[in-house]
């Protein structure tokens, strides 16, 4: 009898625990989505071009391309596993990175296949594919093409994780490339066996001259035509033994924005925070402000952030599944909770402009501070985050409560299994 009260016992302690975590954690947690407060805004349609990696096992089901007006989706495309970076164009056309299955020209692949590439969008009611360039890939992982946009010259320029390059592409045809291994030269021989650089973006800075963020080096680069890589952004003192940049600077970063000369403004994404990093007069980055939280809620992957015409900040959450424009104190002014994993998020009719309203005008300045996240936990947490929908205010402590629940739970049923095979064999 004994033993059946405490095997009961113990699991009903393991019910409660997660059933009043589960409780008090939703009935505390800040709202998001819930943010417009700038007064000069009450008659304005805030218009915000989204493009979503999406969800499921390794985010890649469920990709698509929307418009919110206000928090609202005016019209949406759901027709890939993945969309990534998204550019209204001048004529009112999308231009959007993508990355599909289910095609049939594989080159040396077995069919179907994965492409990726981009796409040109005509939006409205019913949206539709108007131009594709793509390419078949080995694999659906860390292989996409990120981020592409129109040059003056009417060329498309182009990131390729696949071959670790960028390239700029006309009439289908590729123009122009510049490869990574002619600068980090410690690579594999094939780039498409492994996630080795995993470039992520590219801007036009100035004539023939593009910022590159090399995600895995955690440094950003200035390629030029013609001339090759001219500068790095958080260089590594000892490139000898492999280039890679201090991750207390930037650590896997994504989609910078140059502000202006010496002045980027980066989403430092596995350090959980957005950063404007200013070059001082010794040459080296530091991070000139931060912002690691927003509406109570710390940062988790953002991997974009625009400087807007208004000086606020625009950022995309990722696995939070949010995107939440602040001020320079960091104060939410507006957000929205989207469905699945957004990638980028641009503000309209602007977009991500090369220039913008620095600041702190050079002096520091930091809001909230870097989570040092639980060892093993964090990680944990992150994989599950972006290859299932959580709740934003799971952390890191949920996960732990979780475990010693089921710890208690299954103790209790193995209590309870010995003792029953225990009274079969005195039976």
């Amino acid at each position: 009898m004994v033993t059946k009260r405490t095997s009961a016992a113990l699991v009903l302690a393991g019910v409660v625990l997660f059933v009043g975590m589960v409780v008090v954690s939703a009935a505390t947690a800040p709202t998001i989505g819930a943010t417009r407060s700038d007064a000069d805004r009450s008659n304005e349609t805030v218009r915000t071009l989204v493009g979503s990696q999406g969800g499921g096992p390794g985010l890649h089901e469920y990709g698509s391309v929307y418009l919110l007006e206000n928090e609202e989706v005016a019209w949406r495309l759901a027709d890939a596993d993945s969309y990534f970076d998204v550019t209204m164009l001048d004529n009112g056309s999308v231009l959007a990175g993508f990355m599909d299955s289910g095609y049939t020209d594989c080159g040396p692949y077995d069919s179907p296949c994965t492409h990726t590439g981009f796409r040109v969008i005509e939006p409205g009611e019913n949206p539709e594919v108007v131009t594709e360039f793509s390419f078949p890939v080995r694999t659906r992982e860390n292989s996409e093409i990120h981020d592409v946009e129109l040059l003056p010259s009417g060329e498309f320029l182009v990131t390729d994780m696949e071959y670790e390059r960028i390239m700029t592409v006309r009439g289908g045809e590729i123009t122009w490339q510049w490869n990574a291994s002619s600068f980090y030269t410690d690579g594999p021989t094939d780039p498409t066996t492994e996630d080795w650089l995993h470039i992520n973006d590219v801007d036009r800075i100035g004539e023939d001259r593009y910022l590159v963020s090399v995600r895995n080096a955690n440094q950003l680069v200035i390629v030029e035509r013609g001339a090759g890589v001219v500068d790095v952004v958080n260089a590594d003192p000892n490139p000898e033994d492999g280039r890679v940049g201090d991750p207390s600077v930037l650590r896997r970063q994504h989609n910078p924005q140059w502000l202006g000369e010496n002045t980027i403004l980066v989403a430092d994404s596995e350090n959980g925070r957005v950063v404007e990093i200013h070059r001082g007069d010794d040459g080296e980055w530091n991070v000139a402000w931060e912002l690691t939280q927003a509406e109570g809620i710390e940062f988790f992957w953002p991997r974009d952030a625009d400087r807007l015409e208004n000086g606020n900040t625009l950022i995309t959450d990722s696995a939070n599944q949010r995107i939440v424009e602040v001020n320079e104190s960091g104060a939410a002014v507006w957000s929205v909770q989207t469905r699945f994993i957004p990638y980028e998020a641009e503000r309209l009719p602007e977009g991500e402009t090369v220039g913008g309203e620095p600041y702190t005008d050079g002096a520091s300045g930091s809001i909230g501070g870097v989570s040092d996240g639980v060892p093993g936990v964090s990680f944990f947490l992150q994989v599950l985050r972006t290859s299932m929908p959580l709740p934003f205010w799971v952390a890191e402590i949920h996960l732990v409560v979780t475990l010693v629940s089921l710890g208690l739970v299954f103790a209790g049923l193995g209590t309870a299994g010995k003792s029953t095979l225990k009274n079969r064999r005195r039976g």
